[in-house]
């Protein structure tokens, strides 16, 4: 790979005393979508909460755009441009939707908020038409879009999506899949970590499966999807 977005290298974070990843490498280019894919408990949350400085790295490093970041506070690094969504969205519920779109440039991109915003609404109409009610009311849906739209008011030069589809309807997961998709074609970079497994792999460049918090099985999203090892990796069988 000529050119690394996001590179981390022997990767060891967890909680107190208990280890949860173990030496894990990754690498993210330029307009890419990486997959990171595994069951409950393997250690996918922990590595989005060390790449974006809210759990501290044991060892190892992570570089971002060629500077090391795994010293860094959280803030910092939404400053530099990685920018997390959380899994189960951790939206404002008592503001409205425009008020925590705004937020989501309070560190990054506020000269360009309202282009950001006026971009945010193009992309998802029905927050337009609901920029003043209270988030909190809105459907699982849409306050999955608000998070999103949130993120992309920072100007993300890689945007991590932690289980965007987790709690959606069949149908709302193919929409949030499609929107995966059309931002990457806009230009961003994406690590998508996720449990749905064949969607994930459908609209990923790459994509790796972590079991144990080691990556155990590597390669395209087309090779996962035909990889008769992807069912043991995955399960853990």
């Amino acid at each position: 790979m000529d050119e690394v977005l996001l590179s981390v290298r022997g990767l060891v974070a967890g909680y107190g005393q208990t280890q949860v990843l173990r030496g894990l490498d990754l690498d993210v280019a330029p307009g890419e979508i990486v997959a990171v894919l595994g069951s409950n408990g393997v250690g996918k949350t922990t590595l989005n909460k060390a790449l974006s400085g809210v759990v501290r790295v044991g060892a190892g490093e992570i570089r971002f755009g060629g500077e090391r970041i795994d010293a860094l506070a959280p803030p910092a690094i939404v400053a530099a441009g990685l920018i997390h969504v959380p899994e189960g969205r951790r939206i404002f519920p008592d503001m409205s939707v425009q008020e925590n779109l705004e937020l989501g440039s309070f560190r990054r991109g506020k000269p360009n908020r309202a282009a950001n915003l006026e971009r945010v609404y193009a992309t998802f109409p029905r927050l337009r038409e609901r920029r003043g009610q209270s988030a909190g009311t809105l459907s699982g849906g849409e306050q999955q879009m608000l998070a999103i739209g949130r993120g992309m008011m920072g100007e993300p030069r890689l945007l991590i999506l932690d289980e965007p589809s987790l709690g959606l309807s069949p149908l709302l997961v193919e929409e949030m899949f499609a929107l995966i998709g059309r931002l990457n074609a806009d230009g961003l970079a994406i690590l998508l970590v996720e449990q749905n497994v064949m969607q994930s792999l459908a609209v990923a460049t790459r994509a790796h499966v972590l079991e144990n918090g080691r990556i155990v099985l590597s390669g395209t999203g087309a090779e996962l999807a035909q990889n008769p090892d992807l069912e043991k990796a995955y399960l853990g069988m």
